[in-house]
């Protein structure tokens, strides 16, 4: 079996990032970081592990001798977000999909053996079926979508006897890390419901989203590094949890249930955001997949976290944990041209 000691993780200061760093440190792999640095100064709860090397670098620029001695690289740097990803679809397209095959032929040139590539369950977008499967067709209704479709098919075509890609179509992620989002549905909805006690939805409620919990999420790239390579190279796996393919006015009826005094408002407009399906987990549940936290356990903390770090709506109307306010502002003020790059003179000095 490989022996995977070194890995790289590229936007290990994202929400999913830098919980999965610390998790990588502490099961007693050595990490480097690659990271943009745009949430450099965001902490919703304390950092307490580091990686052992970090390299601040936009994704696109980066050199096969920052791969070096590196065993597996988990790709996460990417515009990582609906409304992002359409604020620019050019740039959306040229870090998600072609910055992200170009990585991946690095990291073969380097002789990195595994590629884990965080990917998308959006990419099924509207499906009428009961449960979509890997098998299942695409249905995109975005550019992230699209983006992540075209990277998966070049990466795959990169793998042989001694480089693995393998792709982790991820469900939606919800609950606490130190750079937290609230621009993801659970959380958003925790967070109208604890700063305004309504909780507002402007579709009908109906449509299906799958979730997955960020510890389990982080728990699942572990389980790759380790499994043997037989079982996923060159593989495709929805994750996420089974008991979690839930509707919207679900999670809602769930945040009321926790929040004192909250209640719920349904609006039944037409929603920007029209994807609703649910997915099939049984392929990695069949590596030992055991994802341990629901959607309720994760309103509950995160409804525990918002009283003790004394949430407020400033917070919640500032810039620090919405990715599109962020890269907006940072546009506005002149720190970052309209293809979403850091002009470097003027920040991280």
């Amino acid at each position: 079996m490989e022996k995977i000691k070194n890995v790289l993780v590229t936007g290990n200061e994202g929400y999913i990032g830098c919980v999965l760093t610390e998790k990588l440190v502490k099961n007693g792999y050595l990490v480097t970081g690659l990271d943009l640095g745009i949430f450099k100064d965001v902490q919703f709860i304390s950092k307490k592990i580091k990686p052992h090397r970090q390299i601040y670098k936009d994704i696109r620029d980066i050199k096969k001798q920052d791969l070096r001695g590196i065993d597996a690289v988990i790709h996460l740097a990417a515009l990582c977000n609906d409304p992002l990803g359409d604020l620019n679809p050019h740039a959306t397209f040229e870090i998600n999909h072609k910055a992200s095959v170009n990585l991946a032929k690095l990291a073969k040139l380097a002789k990195v053996k595994r590629f884990l590539f965080a990917s998308s369950c959006s990419m099924y977008g509207i499906s009428e079926k009961e449960f979509v499967n890997e098998e299942a067709e695409f249905n995109p209704q975005t550019s992230y979508a699209e983006s992540k479709i075209l990277a998966e098919k070049e990466i795959s075509q990169l793998a042989d006897e001694n480089f693995s890609p393998i792709f982790l179509r991820q469900a939606t992620v919800f609950g606490v890390s130190p750079r937290m989002r609230l621009d993801l549905v659970v959380q958003n909805l925790v967070a109208y419901g604890y700063l305004f006690k309504t909780i507002t939805i402007l579709s009908d409620g109906t449509p299906w989203r799958p979730l997955i919990h960020i510890q389990d999420i982080t728990s699942a790239f572990c389980l790759f590094l380790k499994s043997p390579r037989e079982l996923i190279h060159n593989q495709a796996f929805n994750v996420g949890h089974k008991e979690n393919n839930i509707q919207i006015k679900t999670i809602a009826e769930m945040v009321c249930s926790v929040i004192p005094n909250s209640k719920i408002e349904i609006k039944n407009e037409s929603p920007s955001d029209k994807r609703s399906y649910r997915v099939d987990f049984s392929k990695i549940y069949s590596l030992g997949f055991n994802p341990q936290f629901t959607v309720l356990d994760g309103i509950k903390e995160i409804y525990k976290t918002f009283q003790e770090v004394n949430f407020t709506e400033s917070d919640f109307n500032s810039d620090k944990y919405f990715t599109l306010r962020r890269y907006q502002k940072m546009i506005d003020l002149g720190k970052m041209d309209r293809n979403l790059r850091i002009i470097k003179q003027l920040i991280w000095r």
